[in-house]
């Protein structure tokens, strides 16, 4: 069974934000911090990761990807900042 990985990455003034799923975290937003793979990203400069979840299998994240695409952003937000209060960039700790 692979892992899962559902994501959020934004801006530096944390005014967007994009939600995704994966089965490598280090690798993919590293290609989002390089501007390989998601027009969005590269598009809106979103290169910080802000938050992200791990499941032991990726149906579980795919699944959770779509319920967090259907919240609210102030939900998302409030997701976030209980994980990770300052809103800080995840990347050298992941």
């Amino acid at each position: 069974m692979k892992k899962g990985y559902v994501y959020i990455m934004s801006n530096k003034k944390r005014s967007v934000l994009y939600l995704g799923v994966t089965s490598d975290l280090k690798t993919r937003v590293g290609e989002h911090k390089e501007g390989i793979g998601s027009v969005f990203t590269t598009k809106y400069n979103l290169k910080d990761i802000i938050y992200f979840e791990e499941f032991q299998d990726i149906d579980q994240a795919i699944t959770r990807e779509k319920q967090l695409k259907n919240w609210h952003r102030d939900w998302k937000i409030n997701l976030i900042r209980s994980m990770n209060p300052e809103m800080i960039d995840f990347y050298e700790s992941i």
